[in-house]
């Protein structure tokens, strides 16, 4: 019995373990085929980081909640959610399934954009990273690469407004062996563009307000996109006002209201306005701004001929360099204003055809050329520092930083300019009188010579045109003879003017030192100079002779008149003093001598003749 009872507990055993095998397996199933598989699971718990979730399996499984975090998306994971899930691990050493989100999304991702790369879809994706080379781009939990060159039509310099948002993208490339996804927002707008490019294009023309977005901003200007085409928004049709910079005005992403105000069907270009759609500040700017009227404007630009003011929004007028001072002159206009610096500014002139408007800066200030010319009229003594020498004369410093002029004509009366000029070194302090006082053309001429009394102004007194005078011989040339009168004026008695007698007609026959007796002829006072002729006096003297002694008709002779003239003549060169008598006599002997030579001269001709 006993042994029955063990064979048939011997034959029990074992079908009792296999049925338990079967039980727990059928219990169970077989979890371990579930590895590389995508399930759905229910959220137990969200623990800390991590959600518990519950698969079905023997054991529930822990996932980051960073990774139900999508871009663009701020949802928060709770408990009985539904999500699907990718079982990496059956059980880890922990004894739990090891789980991600991640991989279950890209699983679906792939196959859905496979799907979509094969019918040439678009597919959504948000940009979230930067990458060399490019961008990173979540597709709906698979990630893709975008080129650079890719993002966009044009090339965009700030990519930042396009980060975050769901856009839609093209695939380019799809590799499942390498995980690697390449895609082009480029080519969706490209597509984009074409469609609704002929849609809009056929309905545009001058004149037409659209709304529009901002794509790109240059240095040039701002491209608006009008849905589907692109227009050109230049800086100088942004604003009526100045604009350095349309990042001044515009930004990259806002809508903006426009005006077509030129569109070529051919080339398909559009050029945009914005300031055409507010009212010209320029009409009626000649009653706004009347001439010789004072305003306070802001500088908004310096160029080398002047600086621009703003007086309002949009109209701006130009003070020429010219205009900014009146004693600074040859200055560059940033040395005399600054950008943004508010100025006080007289109107000029208005040309609205033009859209100029003449400013003035020094207008506003007291001129200090009229001040001077009441403080100092002319014959007033000045004194100031010698600004700077030029080959014409000296600049001298004067009150109200105003220069003078002493031309080199009027700094000596017995030194030639040059020789005057070379007196003075910059920085010397002198003295000067007024001499005239130019207030249109800013110009004072001064005088330093005029400060002491001229020493040939005397001399020149009481001489009159006609008057026989004796002259100092101080040195002759080919063209005459100049001379001395009274030890002070100088004179020149032109070769033509030598004699009566053309033969002796010749400067050589005079020596330094020399006295003649010559007639005046002419008096220039200002060049400080007398013109004599020794032919005028001998004139004068044989009409006189005629007169006082008879002429041919009576009687006489000429020999005989000039005898008698001779003898006078001779008397009253006796009646010279001793001093004046030797030079007379040296100048007589040469002559004689002369005389002499001539005849000698005559009498061989003769006899070669013969």
């Amino acid at each position: 019995m006993a042994n029955t009872d063990a064979a048939a507990a011997a034959e029990t055993t074992p079908q009792s373990t296999e049925d338990f095998e079967a039980l727990l397996n059928e219990s169970l199933g077989d979890d371990e085929g579930f590895e590389g598989r995508v399930l759905r699971g229910v959220v137990v718990n969200v623990d800390g980081d991590f959600a518990i979730v519950d698969v079905g399996l023997k054991s529930e499984g822990r996932v980051p909640l960073k990774e139900f975090m999508s871009p663009g998306s701020d949802e928060k994971l709770v408990a009985g959610d539904e999500v699907d899930v990718y079982v990496e691990r059956y059980e880890d050493r922990d004894g739990l399934v090891r789980l991600s989100r991640e991989k279950a999304r890209r699983e679906e991702a792939w196959v859905g954009l496979e799907k979509a790369f094969e019918k040439g879809e678009r597919v959504n994706g948000v940009i979230f990273g930067r990458v060399k080379g490019g961008f990173i781009v979540d597709l709906d939990g698979a990630v893709a690469f975008l080129p650079g060159s890719q993002v966009d039509i044009r090339p965009v310099r700030d990519v930042q407004p396009l980060m975050g948002m769901p856009q839609p993208f093209q695939i380019l490339k799809m590799d499942p062996q390498r995980n690697n996804i390449v895609v082009s927002r480029r080519a969706v707008l490209e597509e984009t563009r074409t469609e609704a490019r002929s849609e809009l294009i056929s309905s545009l023309q001058e004149g037409q307000v659209l709304e529009g977005v901002v794509k790109n901003i240059t240095d040039y200007g701002a491209f608006v996109d009008l849905g589907g085409v692109d227009g050109l928004l230049h800086v100088t049709d942004i604003a009526w006002k100045r604009i350095n910079h349309p990042s001044e005005a515009l930004s990259i992403g806002e809508t903006v209201k426009v005006q077509i105000i030129r569109f070529n069907a051919e080339t398909q270009r559009i050029s945009l306005g914005m300031k055409q759609l507010e009212a010209d500040p320029w009409d009626g700017v000649e009653a706004k701004y009347p001439v010789g009227t004072k305003f306070t404007g802001r500088v908004t630009n310096i160029t080398d001929y002047g600086a621009f003011v703003e007086l309002e929004p949009g109209v701006e007028g130009l003070v020429h360099v010219s205009e900014m001072s009146w004693t600074k002159k040859n200055v560059h206009p940033g040395k005399i204003v600054s950008t943004s610096q508010e100025v006080e500014v007289m109107v000029l002139d208005v040309d609205p055809d033009k859209r100029r408007i003449s400013l003035g800066l020094k207008q506003c200030a007291a001129n200090p050329w009229e001040d001077f010319v009441v403080k100092f009229p002319v014959g007033a003594e000045v004194e100031g520092e010698v600004k700077n020498i030029t080959e014409f004369g000296l600049f001298i410093g004067l009150d109200g930083e105003i220069d003078g002029m002493a031309h080199l004509s009027d700094l000596s009366w017995d030194k030639s300019g040059e020789e005057a000029l070379a007196d003075y070194t910059k920085g010397d302090m002198v003295k000067a009188k007024v001499l005239d006082v130019d207030v249109d053309k800013e110009r004072v001429s001064l005088g330093i010579k005029q400060l002491g009394d001229d020493p040939v102004e005397g001399a020149m007194d009481g001489l009159k045109k006609g008057a026989v005078v004796t002259c100092t011989v101080t040195q002759t040339n080919d063209g005459g003879v100049e001379v001395k009168v009274n030890d002070a004026l100088l004179g020149f008695i032109r070769k033509s003017d030598l004699s009566r007698d053309r033969s002796e007609q010749r400067p050589d026959r005079f020596a330094a030192g020399e006295k003649v007796d010559a007639k005046i002829t002419q008096i220039d006072k200002s060049g400080r100079k007398l013109s004599l002729s020794i032919k005028a006096l001998e004139v004068e003297e044989e009409k006189k002779a005629m007169q006082e002694y008879g002429s041919s008709d009576s009687g006489a002779s000429l020999g005989d008149i000039l005898g008698a003239a001779l003898k006078e003549k001779q008397a009253q060169e006796a009646a010279d003093t001793e001093e004046e008598k030797p030079a007379k006599k040296a100048a007589a002997k040469k002559k004689t001598a002369k005389e002499d030579d001539d005849a000698a001269d005559a009498a061989a001709e003769e006899a070669e003749a013969e």
